[in-house]
């Protein structure tokens, strides 16, 4: 009963895929928008409500209805307008702090964690109040009835989250850290609470809870599959975490997409669309300094460039006297746009070499990537994004895996092998299965 915990969102709580993209560095972080929002505008933004609270195709702000699947079902967003019928126009502001921090409705029914509560409960009151206001004031009344929510036995008997509840959420305000200075704290703040950053980066227990809500465990941020992508770590490891970044790189990528080390793909497009390429420069500084911060968790994948063997493979790809398994298919398939050598084309073609979602321990988001390709996305401040076809039907999954295998262990990458099995599994789940 206490699975039910694992409805996470689509967008920002399914999985953050990166594909490093080679640029000729980051400018310097400029604010996406004007300073015009309120307050409680603005705080919406960084916790990005709308991604989740907004159907598809883009209906209404905030009137609900989006599908968000689970293991267990799919569960509908609530509508969050101030329509007194169907949203939440009869909510005190007390209401309103108990839904967005402890997961209780105003009726007291149980919310499902597809709602991050265990992390918004540690938003400032002050916060709280300026979400409220914008709400309440701001955003404009819908009388739209989301579909309803029905989850088997026993996922739909919502007492049983009042166990889970008592056990693994920490109903505590945040606090700041005693020798951090103020700009870290700001970013150990945003990432803990309105980003929310966790529900996705952060590992799982047996009862489908995060192992972690703070950098005083090193599972925080470590990485963790969500509805079959695998949100990377955040933490410093050189090789599959941001060890290789600097603060400049994380914060450049959080506004546009891109960076010199990344470009954005997956469920993450959504949330700088929405949300971090409108947040302020020095919020995402504070951001950038705070995960910058946290000490590597332990690897076994590496990246060594200066072992490369980049003119063996080059030559071994152009003349085939020596046969590698997924050499001749990366070359086909891969190296026009990525290069022989892996480094990709900068501002449009991924860098394969040292990239981080290709050392990932989990080779999830690497592999749907190839099954699935990716689709353009423009940002306001971002260089245009070149369309990866699928190779879904063109290849099998013997192929797939060995032309990924090829890639994880080429230019001075090093990384567990992808299987077969690895492919047809995954492929199973994003085509037989409603996601």
């Amino acid at each position: 009963m206490l699975a039910s915990i694992y409805f996470r969102r689509l967008r920002f709580e399914a999985a953050i895929g990166l594909c490093a993209a080679f640029l000729s560095g980051p400018a310097a972080v400029q604010p996406a928008e004007p300073e015009s929002l309120s307050r409680g505008a603005y705080l919406a933004r960084a916790a990005d409500c709308h991604a989740c609270h907004t159907a598809d195709p883009p209906q209404a702000p905030f009137a609900g209805g989006r599908a968000i699947n689970s293991p267990f079902g799919v569960i509908y967003s609530t509508n969050i307008t101030p329509d007194p019928d169907h949203g939440i126009g009869k909510y005190t502001l007390e209401d309103f702090s108990r839904a967005v921090r402890n997961g209780i409705a105003r009726d007291g029914h149980y919310l499902y964690p597809a709602m991050p509560y265990p992390s918004f409960s540690a938003i400032r009151d002050e916060d709280i109040r300026e979400l409220y206001d914008y709400f309440m004031h701001e955003v404009a009344p819908v009388g739209h009835a989301p579909p309803e929510t029905r989850l088997p036995f026993p996922f739909n008997i919502r007492q049983t989250l009042w166990f889970w509840d008592l056990l693994f959420v920490e109903d505590e305000r945040f606090k700041p850290r005693h020798g951090r200075d103020e700009q870290w704290n700001r970013g150990a703040y945003l990432v803990q609470t309105l980003g929310h950053c966790g529900a996705c980066h952060t590992p799982r227990g047996l009862a489908f809870q995060e192992k972690a809500f703070s950098e005083s465990s090193r599972h925080y941020l470590s990485g963790a599959v969500v509805d079959n992508w695998y949100a990377v770590n955040l933490r410093g490891d050189p090789a599959s975490g941001l060890g290789r970044w600097s603060e400049e790189d994380v914060a450049f990528f959080l506004q546009t997409g891109h960076g010199s080390r990344a470009a954005v793909f997956g469920s993450m497009v959504e949330v700088i669309e929405n949300s971090t390429q409108h947040l302020r420069g020095d919020d995402l500084q504070a951001i950038a300094r705070y995960l910058k911060s946290l000490s590597p968790r332990g690897e076994k994948s590496f990246y060594q460039p200066e072992k490369s063997d980049v003119a063996i493979k080059l030559a071994a790809l152009k003349t085939g006297s020596v046969e590698r398994p997924g050499a001749g298919l990366y070359q086909s398939f891969c190296a026009k746009c990525h290069k022989l050598d892996g480094q990709g084309e900068a501002n449009k073609y991924p860098k394969l070499a040292g990239n981080s979602v290709v050392l990932a321990e989990d080779p999830t988001s690497l592999i749907r990537l190839v099954l699935e390709g990716s689709e353009p996305h423009d940002m306001q401040m971002s260089p245009k994004h070149q369309k990866m076809p699928s190779f879904a039907k063109k290849l099998d999954d013997r192929h797939i895996a060995e032309a990924l295998t090829f890639i994880r262990s080429s230019w001075g990458n090093g990384a567990s092998p992808v299987t077969e099995r690895d492919v047809s599994i995954l492929r199973g789940r994003v085509y037989e299965k409603p996601r």
